[in-house]
């Protein structure tokens, strides 16, 4: 295709448009790519190479309501820190209530809690380690992680959204016999820790924090469940008592030796990135044969795993050196 001298002038004043070279003929309405001669109409362009457009001097209408954009805040995280999401279930001890969930531990529920937890690593890859217990979970973020350019709104709500859809999305898998009598409802927080020590903290304090309080309701739940204790005089009987005292009254009352508990229900659970090992059926034909045989093809993908162990030491984290570490 031949081009005059001022529509080749035009096409070098185009060149950085996307990467090519373009010659525009307004009268005919069409673009022409000198690249690969592709012939686009000019009201199909996308809005985002419109928006690209103003950048080379086009002219574009712009709304008078454009102004209100000024009023959104700016949430942007700091630069190479570790973001962290925290969710929490709303009003859940009512929805405990409501759905039957065993006391002082139910497994159905933790696990699924953990499923929807896997959910959100899995479509948000750059979560690194999470770790839940009772109706919470914890994400962190790479430190490097340029995701919706690090603003904390886009994190908080798409963990959140994840999270609760997979909530009732898994909910049959679990509680077969027990219908969702409504959807259950979770609150996020996002928190920047500045090193590698302080996110390290805050894990450490919500494995603590896990361990005070399924103590405090294995024993609570105890006296009213085998004492026949009410809810109110087994409060009054734990008030004051320390963790020696509660393990006392477990063993020696119950005959329950508190270690000797889970550690899911002690610890919590903790989600790390590790290679798995599939097993899937597969129909394979050797060259001498007509028909294929049918054989179990193992093959390794990365995936969230399940771990109940101590966080709070340093043996986890020399086990598992690739979470802190920014190039992971």
């Amino acid at each position: 295709m031949r081009t005059s001298t001022t529509a080749r002038a035009a096409t070098k004043r185009h060149r950085n448009f996307r990467g090519e070279a373009f010659l525009v003929l307004p009268s005919a309405g069409r673009m022409w790519s000198a690249c690969n001669v592709k012939v686009r109409d000019c009201w199909a362009v996308t809005s985002v190479t419109l928006r690209r457009c103003l950048k080379l001097g086009a002219a574009m209408a712009k709304s008078k309501f454009e102004y209100v954009r000024n009023f959104e805040a700016d949430d942007t995280c700091l630069a190479h820190c570790w973001v962290v999401v925290r969710l929490d279930g709303r009003n859940f001890h009512r929805f405990a209530e409501k759905h039957n969930f065993a006391k002082p531990n139910d497994s159905r529920a933790l696990h699924l809690m953990t499923k929807c937890a896997q959910t959100v690593m899995t479509e948000l890859e750059d979560i690194v380690i999470a770790y839940g217990q009772s109706d919470e979970y914890s994400f962190v973020f790479k430190r490097k992680s340029n995701w919706f350019k690090r603003r904390a709104s886009k994190f908080m709500t798409h963990v959140a959204s994840q999270f609760a859809s997979s909530y009732v999305f898994y909910w049959r898998d679990y509680f077969e016999d027990q219908p969702l009598l409504y959807p259950p409802g979770f609150d996020g927080r996002v928190i920047v820790y500045p090193n590698n020590q302080t996110l390290k903290d805050y894990l450490s304090w919500r494995q603590a924090d896990c361990h005070v309080n399924n103590l405090y309701n294995t024993v609570f739940w105890a006296l009213v469940q085998q004492s026949g204790l009410t809810p109110v005089q087994a409060q009054e009987r734990l008030q004051g008592t320390l963790a020696a005292d509660k393990n006392e009254i477990l063993f020696s009352e119950f005959n329950i030796n508190y270690n000797n508990e889970p550690l899911m229900y002690r610890k919590g659970t903790v989600l790390i990135w590790q290679k798995v090992g599939e097993v899937t059926t597969k129909e394979v034909k050797l060259p001498a044969e007509i028909e294929g045989k049918k054989m179990a093809v193992t093959r390794t993908r990365i995936k969230p795993v399940p771990l109940y162990c101590d966080i709070i030491g340093d043996a986890f984290w020399k086990e598992h050196p690739e979470i802190l570490d920014e190039d992971s």
